[in-house]
């Protein structure tokens, strides 16, 4: 499914798929595309299987070879399997961590010269002349170089697999963040690095105007929900902090 999330005048932030994978064994995960004119970004587009499908859905919205900019929140294959096919037919810059830079070529990446490091933290970038993105550090949540996507101009912060669900009950936006709770608590409790961590991320987004938080999986948060997510995740023990 798409969903467009923001629309105002040339600026569009769009819900690619919602939960969708290229095998029923692997794990569901949300993309997402944001165009400004003729220029666009997409954010963790997954692996090859599920390019024709987000090819397609791109199209609608902007030429292929307009997406200027691959951002990968970290290393996992869920997030960049697939992207040798997208570097080969879009020709855009991949920005991820620069710890991960030098693990892609492994990959055997068609256009390697094209990976540009974000620092550790993080970095605005210019995706095309006067459309820029910004960058914020995440580390540790759960890759030691994690890092999330703000669009200014909507308001929405793209968070990776923070605050990311492992089932939901197929709803965009969290309704109830209580009833909620059960569907994201193991996954971060286990994969989180640690309290100091979610602690320094919260402090950050804070610094930021954050209308939503869209995660790599399950759905996103907005109003309460939003606020019930950062104090939530401000709060929890988990990961290293089990080893007091």
């Amino acid at each position: 499914m798409t969903e467009v999330l923001f629309d105002e005048g040339p600026h569009k932030f769009i819900l690619l798929g919602f939960g969708e994978s290229s095998r029923e064994e692997g794990i569901p995960s949300n993309q997402y595309l944001v165009v400004h004119g003729t220029e666009a970004a997409i954010f963790d587009p997954g692996g090859s299987g599920l390019f024709p499908v987000l090819s397609a859905r791109i199209s609608e919205w902007v030429d292929l070879a307009r997406v200027r900019a691959i951002f990968l929140s970290h290393q996992d294959p869920d997030v960049s399997a697939g992207l040798n096919v997208w570097m080969e037919v879009t020709g855009a810059k991949v920005h991820l961590s620069r710890l991960w830079t030098r693990f892609m070529p492994h990959m055997d990446l068609v256009h390697s010269e094209n990976l540009v490091p974000v620092p550790d933290g993080g970095a605005t970038v210019e995706v095309a002349p006067g459309f820029s993105l910004v960058t914020l550090p995440a580390h540790f949540l759960h890759s030691p170089g994690q890092i999330n996507v703000y669009d200014p101009i909507s308001k929405i912060l793209f968070t990776g697999d923070i605050g990311a669900a492992e089932r939901s009950n197929g709803t965009i936006y969290v309704d109830n963040f209580a009833e909620h709770l059960p569907h994201i608590e193991p996954f971060h409790k286990r994969y989180m690095a640690g309290n100091r961590a979610l602690q320094k991320w919260v402090r950050e987004v804070e610094r930021h105007d954050v209308a939503v938080i869209a995660p790599q999986h399950g759905p996103l948060y907005r109003g309460q929900a939003r606020e019930d997510l950062l104090r939530w995740l401000f709060d929890l023990r988990c990961g290293m902090d089990f080893y007091e």
